[in-house]
């Protein structure tokens, strides 16, 4: 697979409040163009020798790969878990207007 020309980065949040900073630093960063916000989802997970079930907030972080490093620097800043889940997807394809924008946005100016 070629280098792809854009990530899709996957974290969650503790409430809406939370995630809608994350996301406004985010983009306001140029560290993505775009984060989408999904409605609450369940999660169960080990935590300190314990399964906890928690209500989360997914968001969808769409990124250049040359901000992938900012980006995790920036999540392991200012994310308000001690642990927070980041994970990068390589977008395989998509439209080119989208991807163009996207890039434009995130431009090393």
């Amino acid at each position: 697979m070629a280098n792809p020309r854009l990530l899709l980065a996957m974290t969650t949040c503790a409430d809406e409040a939370a995630a809608e900073r994350l996301a406004r630093g985010l983009v306001e960063n140029r560290l993505a163009a775009c984060v989408s916000a999904g409605s609450p989802v369940t999660s169960v997970y080990p935590w300190q020798g314990r399964v906890e079930t928690d209500a989360e907030v997914t968001l969808m972080i769409k990124t250049a790969p040359h901000r992938a490093a900012e980006l995790k620097q920036f999540i392991e800043k200012h994310h308000d878990y001690d642990v927070p889940e980041l994970l990068f997807v390589p977008v395989v394809d998509g439209t080119q207007a989208y991807l163009k924008w996207a890039e434009d946005w995130m431009k090393n100016d």
